[in-house]
């Protein structure tokens, strides 16, 4: 039997027959004898891993990043990307202590190459292979960025190679196009961009990224690289490269270290040649619970008790960019999927969900929202989620659906809550439909927060606090912003939170509803009934310091009452 194997029986871990089967595996696969108790489920990563650090001798780190270890410059410098990942280890400074964490400490040579190439000496500790692989993608992220700036400077006319980006890490690959394209992307993702705009003019070429819902000119690119990158993202997306004149979509997923991120892709023919723009849906963020999106405890309440009706339909509105998809998605991974039937129609499905079967819009084979919502009611569900009512035909089947005893929510293009009433009969569906299935409507924005690290009391022109509902000497002192500061790259900003406005469907909003009121007077009485505007909770948000006045002043509109 095998020492390590042994060693395991020893301890109880796993049986003898159990470590017969791994020397079997083994030896059959050639694997070291902790990777054939991993991946024969014999034991958990984390098990065998420590288990093979304590029979060398070695310590096992299970995080490193918890324990305040990060790659070193001089390690990132002097050991060549590939060859980190090939053998899946990073060097980590630890305090003065230089560490080498590997996953197959019995690599020997690998890890004497990496200490020649290092020209010193280094502890050899045991950590798992998704944390070294973080690291090596996180350690080299900026390194490779830059790597890939310095192009711009030099940049010349190259082949374009039609293959697929897997790693944008890899920049040093292929035509100088593969790495400007790389590179452009890489930079998008390290500053959080949800979307990258590459906007020609008759000189250059201008690259935007859009981060917190703001565009930032970042880059300039030399004209005659144009073709050659539309050409190149066309054919990372599967677009017709020789079609110049109609509009095109694409779409494709890149890799960076172990995170996978989906590019929507559109180009449009301008007067100056096609313009791109690149959505970003990082696969790997976390979803947001509800705590999280902003909401007052008032609204976040209402919206517990929503999600457990039986039937109904739930709206959620603003325009494009406004997290609408993100609350939906906080609100459903609060209903319990094991013991409801939830199913949602999407376009794009930006996460995946646990436990809800997803299915993704196809409108070029004929799966629409409203087709894909009818076939969904013949899957027996209890909960449906419609990414957007955008038709007579969806709104109808939406409708029928929370008439029969169906928990609907989607979404709406529409200013405000009030808004979202008036358009579903805009749309044609009949006042005693809406007055009977619409249970509430939540409208939102995103403003953005103040920056943690700089930001600072401060005051504001009189007439945007005027403008906003706010006495200037009421609000004197309790005005924070961000003076700016590296970490939010001068913005003053760092990250958002939403405004939200929660309109209920009571006895006066029914009535309003049946007699065809207009938006502006459900909104009236909403107010009077004590229903908090988005302005209202985005100057609740200015007073406690999280956001400024110019934000509120920006995203929402007068509260006409």
């Amino acid at each position: 039997m095998h020492d390590l194997c042994e060693l395991a029986v020893s301890r109880s871990l796993i049986s003898p027959d159990q470590a017969a089967q791994c020397e079997d595996l083994a030896r059959n696969e050639r694997l070291p004898v902790a990777d054939a108790l991993i991946k024969g489920g014999f034991l958990e990563e984390d098990q065998a891993l420590s288990l093979l650090a304590g029979y060398l001798g070695l310590r096992y780190v299970p995080s490193p990043t918890a324990e305040g270890m990060t790659v070193p410059e001089h390690f990132i410098q002097g050991v060549p990307l590939d060859f980190a990942r090939s053998y899946n280890l990073v060097g980590l400074q630890n305090g003065d202590r230089l560490c080498i964490a590997t996953s197959n400490p019995l690599e020997q040579h690998a890890l004497d190459d990496v200490l020649d190439l290092l020209g010193g000496e280094a502890e050899i500790v045991v950590a798992p292979r998704g944390q070294i692989a973080d690291l090596i993608a996180e350690g080299y992220r900026e390194n490779v960025t830059q790597r890939g700036e310095a192009l711009i400077e030099e940049i010349g006319p190259g082949e374009t190679e039609a293959r697929s980006v897997e790693d944008l890490l890899k920049v040093s690959d292929g035509a100088a196009v593969i790495q400007l394209v790389n590179t452009i992307l890489l930079k998008a993702v390290n500053m959080s961009a949800s979307d990258v705009h590459l906007q020609p003019y008759d000189d250059h070429i201008q690259v935007r990224y859009r981060i917190d819902g703001i565009l930032y000119n970042r880059l300039e690119l030399p004209r005659r690289m144009q073709d050659e990158i539309t050409s190149r993202i066309k054919v990372m997306g599967g677009m017709d490269i020789a079609e110049k004149r109609l509009p095109q979509d694409g779409r494709l997923t890149v890799r960076i270290g172990r995170n996978e991120i989906d590019l929507r892709i559109s180009s449009v023919p301008t007067s100056f040649g096609e313009r791109i723009v690149l959505r970003l849906l990082d696969k790997s963020k976390k979803l947001y619970e509800l705590e999280e999106l902003g909401m007052d405890e008032y609204i976040r309440r209402h919206l517990l008790r929503l999600i457990n009706f039986s039937h109904g339909i739930v709206l959620v509105t603003g325009p494009t960019g406004s997290g609408k998809t993100t609350t939906l998605y906080a609100a459903l991974n609060r209903i319990d999927s094991a013991e409801r039937n939830i199913i949602t129609v999407e376009d794009p499905i930006e996460y995946h969900l646990d436990g809800v079967s997803q299915i993704q819009v196809e409108r070029k084979k004929g799966l629409t929202f409203a087709s894909g919502l009818r076939s969904i009611l013949r899957q027996d569900p209890d909960v449906i989620m419609v990414g957007e009512i955008r038709d007579l035909e969806t709104a109808a089947m939406a409708i029928q659906a929370a008439q029969t005893g169906h928990l609907v929510f989607s979404t709406l293009h529409t200013n405000d809550a009030a808004g979202a009433i008036t358009r579903l009969l805009d749309l044609g569906i009949e006042p005693y439909l809406v007055a009977s299935s619409v249970v509430a409507v939540l409208a939102q924005r995103l403003v953005r927060r103040n920056c943690p690290a700089c930001r600072e009391a401060s005051d504001s022109e009189p007439a945007i606090l005027e403008e906003i509902g706010l006495d200037p000497k009421a609000a004197h002192g309790k005005i924070q912003r961000g003076r700016g500061c590296d970490r939010c790259m001068e913005t003053g900003y760092s990250g958002r939170t939403g405004a939200f406005e929660l309109l209920m469907n009571n006895d006066i909003v029914h009535r309003q509803i049946v007699e065809r009121a207009s938006a502006a007077d459900i909104k009236r009485a909403a107010v009077e009934n004590g229903v908090m505007t988005l302005r209202m909770d985005g100057v609740q948000k200015v007073l406690t310091g999280i956001t400024t006045p110019e934000e509120v002043l920006r995203v929402t509109q007068m509260d006409l009452l």
